[in-house]
């Protein structure tokens, strides 16, 4: 599992408040109070999820996801906002964020947001390499990687666990709250949203036109399906 967390967060008595009920949990804890610090850190040592405040002096939370995302492509992000509006959550979530949580939060709460994305995170243990095909993709399992015409692409963790199930599944329509029950885990408390948003995400990655997709497909009143070979 994923130990490493880097909390960024300006306000001292919530940074230290988190860290304590990390440690107790067994993480190992980084803190940082700004943006910069935190790009610093994540480039000098090796972190495993980020959870990261929206406001921040100097580059705000966004704009740290942004680089975080693009330097750490395989990198945890839970971003932290003190407003309730969708629009902080939307906006944090097309930058690139795996799951987001609203102050004031319950720090167990935190610690299982943390825990279910660290499991997506996780490597699988396997006798013999498992790899999916649905050619032009390809996935291998174990080394959580994903591959278009045999290159490489970057998916974040979330994405990744979506199109995992998805190429295991071709054809079966999934409804958002499975997903969310798969990808994020039961004890997710949060707006279906995030389904949507990572879906759309992924369609930009892996679809010749996202605008008019043609392996994830929209069930209509239902949710998404990989569309089922020919």
């Amino acid at each position: 599992m994923a130990n490493s967390i880097l909390i960024v967060e300006d306000e001292d008595s919530i940074r230290k408040f988190v860290k304590i009920n990390l440690d107790r949990a067994g993480f190992i804890v980084k803190e940082a109070s700004t943006g910069e610090e935190a790009i610093e850190i994540a480039r000098k040592e090796k972190i495993d999820i980020v959870v990261l405040d929206i406001m921040l002096p100097g580059i705000d939370g966004y704009q740290v996801c942004k680089i975080l995302r693009s330097e750490f492509p395989k990198l945890g992000i839970i971003m932290l906002t003190a407003k309730s509006q969708d629009i902080d959550k939307i906006l944090g979530l097309e930058y690139g964020t795996d799951d987001y949580m609203t102050k004031p939060f319950n720090p167990m709460e935190l610690i299982l947001r943390i825990k279910s994305l660290a499991r997506r995170m996780e490597k699988v243990e396997v006798d013999n390499q498992q790899i999916l095909t649905y050619p032009p993709f390809k996935i291998d399992v174990y080394s959580r990687k994903f591959y278009k015409d045999d290159v490489e692409m970057e998916l974040t963790p979330t994405e990744f666990s979506i199109a995992k199930l998805f190429l295991e599944n071709p054809g079966k329509a999934f409804k958002r709250d499975e997903i969310l029950n798969i990808v994020w885990g039961y004890d997710f408390v949060g707006d279906s949203k995030i389904v949507d948003v990572n879906i759309r995400r992924l369609r930009a990655k892996i679809e010749e036109d996202p605008s008019k997709p043609y392996y994830i497909e929209t069930v209509w009143g239902i949710g998404y399906r990989w569309r089922d070979r020919d």
